[in-house]
């Protein structure tokens, strides 16, 4: 039988596991793992202050990078793996390219910053998030001409077809100027337009200004319902498309939007004032969001996905 070694939501669980009370053999029992195997993971990574799984994973990986057995990373690899990460990509993404396992990659970040190095401070989602709720009660007042998304054909949601797309925008420090955020549902394909006031007229001017030279691929967009996407009717007229919006307070119907904005506060955070931010940035963050590589595309980048649909309008004309 291979032995496979503890995961870290293992370590996770054995620490809530002890915290409840659980004897080690049934902590064993619970994980499907042999005693022994618990008994050696709490002698070994337990530190001064008792059993902390987040210490317990870098003990582990500390004396995984020394063991003989380890998978090594070459020099090049690791300068490719570097770059890539100060790019934004993903340990996964990242390994798709250089040829390593994503669980290699995470072993040398952590073991990087046990050792006093950032290169973690690159991976994303390092904090949780915090939502506010409003009880399903809408306070921005109503979009007239408001068109459900429970109005939109169902087909949308299974990504079959370029040329659906979400949008949104995304406030400055202190709510002063705003970036508007388009996504396309199937390739990922991503828009982003600097205005310096979030007012429906401007807001519009920018989704018409950014999506004309696509429109024959813009055929809905799907919008939260804030008071900037007033001015939809007017994008419809000028894009020959359909625009749909969002529940009150049901960001996940607009999932690829939410992630987009996800990626984009890696490198504009709440806090940066958009004032420092000009649009050739803006289009630089556009371009290397484009050119990462995505799992769910197999590896190709929104930009490859979005482009390919582009030259099969092109042909058909």
């Amino acid at each position: 039988m291979t032995y496979k070694h503890l995961s870290q939501e293992e370590r996770y669980q054995i620490c809530i596991l002890m915290t409840a009370g659980n004897t080690q053999q049934q902590i064993a029992d619970l994980l499907g793992r042999h005693k022994s195997t618990i008994s050696r993971e709490i002698a070994r990574n337990t530190g001064g202050r008792g059993y902390r799984p987040y210490q317990a994973c870098l003990m582990a990986t500390k004396r995984s990078l020394g063991s003989r057995n380890a998978v090594q990373i070459t020099a090049e690899q690791w300068s490719q793996t570097v770059h890539y990460l100060h790019n934004k990509w993903s340990p996964e993404q990242v390994a798709n390219r250089v040829g390593i396992s994503h669980e290699t990659i995470y072993r040398h970040i952590y073991a990087d910053k046990a050792a006093g190095g950032s290169l973690w401070k690159e991976l994303r989602c390092q904090k949780k998030r915090k939502k506010r709720y409003a009880s399903g009660r809408e306070r921005r007042g109503q979009i007239v001409g408001r068109r459900s998304i429970s109005e939109r054909p169902t087909h949308i949601e299974e990504r079959t077809q370029v040329g659906h797309w979400e949008g949104d925008t995304v406030i400055g420090a202190h709510h002063k100027q705003a970036i508007v955020t388009l996504v396309e549902r199937k390739s990922g394909y991503a828009i982003l337009s600097k205005v310096t006031h979030k007012t429906a007229e401007m807001v519009g001017n920018a989704i018409i200004s950014e999506l004309k030279p696509f429109a024959p691929l813009v055929k809905t967009l799907t919008f939260d319902n804030g008071k900037e996407f007033a001015g939809h009717q007017r994008v419809d007229r000028e894009l020959q498309s359909i625009t749909y919006f969002a529940d009150p307070f049901a960001s996940w119907q607009r999932g690829s939007n939410e992630n987009l904005n996800g990626l984009l506060r890696q490198y504009i955070p709440k806090k940066k004032s958009l004032f420092t931010v000009t649009q050739e940035q803006i289009k630089m963050i556009q371009d290397q969001l484009n050119n990462r590589p995505r799992k769910r595309l197999g590896f190709k980048t929104p930009n490859e996905v979005f482009m390919q649909s582009i030259k099969r309008v092109a042909l058909r004309k």
